[in-house]
């Protein structure tokens, strides 16, 4: 029973990790595209 626990902890652990890299990356793309677009001068 301990060792599906700490197997479905990592599990949890892991997906957290892949989803904090994910968001990390999407705002510094979204950065980066803010940064590099021609500003809206109208």
């Amino acid at each position: 029973m301990l060792k599906k626990l700490l197997i479905v902890a990592g599990i949890v652990g892991v997906a957290a990790l892949v989803v904090k890299k994910v968001k990390a990356s999407s705002d510094e793309r979204a950065l980066w595209h803010e940064a590099t677009t021609a500003p809206d001068l109208r």
